[in-house]
């Protein structure tokens, strides 16, 4: 394997202490030799569990950094810590900024940035700066519902509903678009006993992992459970290797108060809607990698 590989850049906005899956999302991309990860940007989600939820994110991101021990190897910016008021005022942050920033410099590699919560601070880089909609940018989000009248669970899907006016203001831009909507994220399951043996055993990280999944899943889920779906980390997973879905290219809806997909006003704006991905490949890669770095 060569020591010098080619990258991508990568900015992951993450709102890491919503749950329990964005963490191992975070530690793959950082794990990911390809990926050239410009910055990690906290994201708010919503008031109902916090009244600090972007700050909770922060502190959520740099104790991964801390476990992985890369405390100050990697930009860490703030994202919004509300929700856009409608679809023409931005919600200025550092996070915002720093994506900004990202899409206007003159690299010659491309940009994604992975959205594993709402997309608040995209959509307040291209209101801020609307050029970089016409940038090597690819936004690849984790949300949304399912397409086709196929069912995923009760409504609203939880990274919308945390800031609709955002989603509508990016799925309207001329930014290219990767969507993975829940049909496809709660699909990516694994089980505690796996998790014990392929996560846990991998150092102060992997412990932490799995602890925080089973706990979380222990105060939040009404009945017994022994799994969890991963379900941030295709995002990782798309950057990493995009001929490992399925993808279809729909003309871009919008999204009512409710949550609800309606027909889009531009036929010829469309994105890529991913409905299905390689799991096999996902998670076995996320388990090499976090065993390899943690060896010794």
């Amino acid at each position: 394997m060569s020591k010098t590989p080619r990258t991508v850049r990568l900015v992951v906005d993450t709102d890491a202490k919503n749950e329990a899956d964005d963490q191992y999302a975070v530690v793959h991309a950082l794990l990911s030799e390809t990926l050239d990860v410009r910055g990690i940007v906290p994201a708010h989600f919503g008031d109902a569990r916090s009244a600090t939820s972007m700050a909770d994110s922060r502190a959520e991101v740099e104790l991964l950094l801390e476990l992985l021990g890369r405390t100050g190897s990697v930009r860490v910016a703030d994202g919004a810590p509300v929700a856009l008021p409608d679809e023409r005022t931005p919600v200025d942050s550092p996070g915002a900024r720093l994506i900004v920033q990202e899409a206007l410099a003159d690299d010659g590699r491309p940009l994604f940035v992975a959205f594993l919560g709402p997309l608040t601070d995209m959509a307040s880089a291209l209101l801020l700066e609307p050029r970089i909609a016409e940038r090597d940018l690819t936004v690849v989000w984790i949300g949304g519902p399912s397409y086709d009248g196929v069912w995923d669970g009760p409504k609203p899907e939880f990274n919308l509903s945390n800031d609709v006016h955002a989603a509508n203001v990016v799925f309207g831009s001329g930014a290219e678009l990767w969507q993975v909507p829940r049909s496809v994220y709660t699909r990516v399951g694994v089980g505690y006993a796996e998790l014990e043996e392929r996560v846990a055993p991998c150092g102060r990280i992997g412990r932490y992992l799995v602890d925080q999944l089973v706990g979380w899943n222990d105060e939040h889920h009404p009945r017994a459970i022994e799994h969890r779906s991963l379900g941030d980390s295709p995002a990782v997973g798309a950057v990493l290797n995009p001929q490992g879905a399925v993808w279809r290219r729909r003309v871009a809806p919008r999204f009512t108060e409710e949550c609800t997909m309606t027909g889009g006003t531009d036929p010829g704006r469309t994105l890529l809607v991913c409905e299905e991905f390689d799991t096999r490949y996902l998670l076995e890669d996320f388990f090499a990698k976090l065993r390899r770095a943690t060896a010794g």
